[in-house]
């Protein structure tokens, strides 16, 4: 009897930690685990912190009025950053859970890449669609556009968007600073340009196309009127996966704020009639809003208590743009400004990298809060399975962490570490150079980021690193003396704690690595025999015909 009993108290203790592991695994989810929730992940192409009204309401903008009230109604997470500081990087770390040295995506892919994200990686939009969500995206994607590197070939049931950023194309009406079709000095109408212009010719002469799915329905597309078909689009697929009582993923991402657009001019017009004075910045701006609001909108009306709305950006202003660029709020980055270069996108400095962000859900969030949990775009997957009941694959290590209790418990514990990689600035690709622990950000490289005007940073090595105290010093101005104990501390911690990553991904035998090859053909084109690929075709989601497929999605 006693050995019974043994024996059974045994197997209670096993059961019991086995529950723990369970729950400390995925996190607290939905009170009703068999209603799975719908999930809208809205991401903004280069987007300031400053640049959401809520973070900077003594500014008084009104430029996003629809966001504003999203973070009255929910949470404002105001110490969320990007996983990098660039498009491809951004994405591919926000979809697989992984930094770029894990998943290999370290840099930007081109109009002729011939590759993309991995295809060992395995994405957000792949596991819901596994656990029978319907998956859609709208807007720019930039993570491969050949073949199987295409958004409905990683999960996506539904794709309309630009397979990269709205300047890596010409157009017929451009806006600021983008290509004409074609060629690129044709007399047109006028463009809005920069005080000093970037982009005096063509990224590229072909057209920017238009996806649905995996056929160019429009080449080159038409900017001025993307919004309202992106609003079309997310109402559809809102309204229809209520109709069908299904959970769905929606990802839109918006590169509105990426190269802003300038009303055209008429004729006869000068550039002195229309001062660039950030009305343009800012009329984008309330766009972008306008389709937040918009899709929240349609959320409300369908399925509002079963639907988490989550904003965030890909990464800080392009400062490079001056005027047409987004506001960094006080997160100035002065160290570096104070000796050439940028401090914004491209950079780990947190202009670069920190961005605004919100978490809508009525009746799970909490309305009219703020949270200053240290977090990361990483986190949206690992975060969504959990509320899903999904469990990712145990082949392969992840970077994000579950935040479900910080965005439905009020928790505030967010990342011990959060390592920020190079974009495109000073040093490798991918390098995690810089390292935020608490209060404090270390930075074991500066330099080497364009500002506006042109300046670039000096690349400078920091060894002991250079270490901010961002509670006292959000413009990153000055950084701790070298020679104090709090100094000696922090350098300790966060080099520990790099190692220890740093080891980590060396050991991990899922490592990915991306194909950045390129070729001419692997550009986007409805019709190769047109001189920038025209297409405009009558119905939506017409396949191409076979002498086209090379090229499709």
């Amino acid at each position: 009897m006693a050995e019974f009993f043994t024996q059974f108290l045994l197997t209670g203790i096993l059961l019991c930690g086995l529950l723990l592991h369970t729950v400390s695994q995925h996190g607290a989810r939905v009170d009703n685990p068999s209603e799975r929730p719908n999930f809208i992940i809205i991401l903004a192409d280069d987007v300031g912190w400053g640049d959401l009204d809520a973070n900077q309401p003594e500014a008084k903008a009104n430029n996003t009025p629809h966001l504003n009230l999203m973070a009255e109604q929910g949470l404002k997470l105001t110490d969320f950053h990007s996983p990098a500081s660039t498009c491809s990087p951004s994405r591919a770390a926000i979809l697989t859970g992984r930094y770029g040295l894990r998943n290999g995506v370290t840099h930007n892919f081109a109009v002729g890449s011939v590759a993309g994200l991995p295809l060992s990686e395995v994405t957000l939009p792949q596991l819901l669609q596994e656990a029978g969500y319907y998956t859609a995206m709208i807007g720019k994607w930039h993570l491969g556009h050949n073949g199987p590197y295409g958004p409905t070939h990683r999960g996506f049931d539904y794709y309309l968007g630009v397979p990269y950023s709205n300047d890596m194309g010409c157009t017929d009406i451009p806006g600021y600073n983008l290509p004409q079709c074609l060629p690129c000095d044709t007399p047109g109408p006028q463009v809005l340009r920069l005080k000093r212009s970037v982009h005096e010719a063509c990224y590229s002469k072909v057209g920017l196309p238009l996806i649905e799915n995996r056929s160019i329905v429009e080449q080159p597309l038409n900017l001025w009127t993307l919004t309202e078909q992106y609003k079309s689009a997310a109402a559809r697929i809102i309204q229809n996966a209520s109709e069908r009582r299904q959970p769905y993923l929606l990802y839109i991402a918006l590169a509105h704020m990426h190269v802003p657009l300038a009303p055209p001019l008429s004729p006869d017009a000068t550039t002195s009639n229309h001062p660039n004075d950030g009305r343009v910045y800012g009329a984008s701006l309330r766009e972008m809003d306008s389709l937040v609001g918009a899709v929240k909108g349609t959320s409300d009306d369908t399925d509002k208590n079963n639907t988490l709305i989550w904003f965030t950006g890909d990464n800080g202003p392009w400062e490079q743009k001056c005027q047409f660029a987004g506001s960094v709020g006080p997160f100035i980055g002065k160290w570096q400004t104070s000796r050439g270069g940028g401090s914004a996108k491209r950079t780990t400095w947190e202009g670069g990298h920190r961005v605004p962000t919100v978490a809508y859900w009525p009746g799970k969030i909490p309305a009219n809060t703020t949270s200053s949990a240290l977090l990361s775009g990483m986190d949206i997957f690992p975060t969504l399975l959990s509320l899903a009941g999904v469990t990712p694959p145990r082949d392969r290590r992840y970077d994000g962490i579950d935040a479900t209790n910080i965005l439905l418990r009020g928790e505030h514990s967010g990342h011990e570490f959060l390592f920020h990689p190079n974009s495109g600035a000073a040093g490798e690709f991918g390098d995690l150079q810089t390292v935020r622990s608490g209060k404090h950000k270390a930075f074991y490289i500066t330099g080497a980021a364009e500002a506006c005007g042109g300046a670039t940073g000096i690349q400078q090595l920091h060894d002991p690193p250079l270490i901010f105290d961002l509670e006292r010093d959000k413009a990153e101005e000055t950084p701790l003396d070298a020679g104090t104990h709090e100094h000696r501390v922090v350098a300790e911690r966060v080099a520990r704690g790099r190692e220890e990553l740093l080891w980590d991904i060396a050991t991990d035998e899922s490592v990915s690595a991306a194909d950045y090859r390129t070729d001419k053909s692997a550009a986007p084109c409805c019709d190769p025999s047109q001189a920038v690929c025209r297409c405009h075709a009558p119905g939506r989601g017409k396949e191409l015909t076979h002498r086209k497929r090379r090229t499709q999605m």
